[in-house]
């Protein structure tokens, strides 16, 4: 747990917690607010029902926490798997999803999430931790490059999703 002062008056302790299958509807509305923030709301298929077979689900990869206030309001959330890297031949971890809703933003959640799954990662024995940012995300790239982290700009992220992986899979 860590205190933090929001906007100079308040005084909020965060805590940092794993996700059960009873937080699906809030991990959903993370996600869609996140989303929303991304300027790709409209993208956004997920359900309480599939995220709590596809996250808490039996043989699950994929793993959550939850940031929440010590009057228990959720401030933010985190997603993340295990990768692997074929060149350290060790696992790594990737953060698919990282959130702090606008009201907790500048009071060092994300910070404390961040670390939290630093803290996992090594605990893991994990040699990467990873993840994504659009690239006009201008708050979260500083946020990012204050802990330390760089940017990996020699390489380019491709996907096959919707319809062209169908296809694809299909052999077309």
């Amino acid at each position: 747990m860590v205190a933090l002062l929001i906007s100079g008056l308040t005084q909020v302790t965060y805590r940092i917690r794993n996700a059960t299958a009873a937080d699906a509807a809030v991990i959903l509305r993370f996600i869609t607010e996140l989303a929303v923030y991304e300027k790709a709301g409209h993208e956004v298929e997920a359900t309480v029902e599939t995220l709590s077979r596809s996250i808490f689900g039996e043989g699950s990869v994929t793993r959550a926490v939850i940031c929440e206030t010590d009057a228990g309001e959720p401030a933010g959330f985190a997603v993340w798997f295990l990768n692997y890297s074929t060149w350290q031949a060790r696992n790594g971890l990737y953060l698919e999803d990282l959130y702090v809703t606008p009201e907790h933003r500048g009071a060092g959640a994300g910070r404390m999430l961040l670390r939290h799954l630093a803290q996992v990662a090594m605990a893991e024995g994990c040699g990467r931790f990873e993840w994504s940012v659009l690239d006009w995300n201008a708050p979260a790239i500083r946020v990012y490059e204050a802990i330390g982290a760089e940017p990996q700009n020699e390489w380019t992220r491709y996907r096959l999703s919707g319809e062209r992986l169908k296809a694809f899979a299909a052999g077309d």
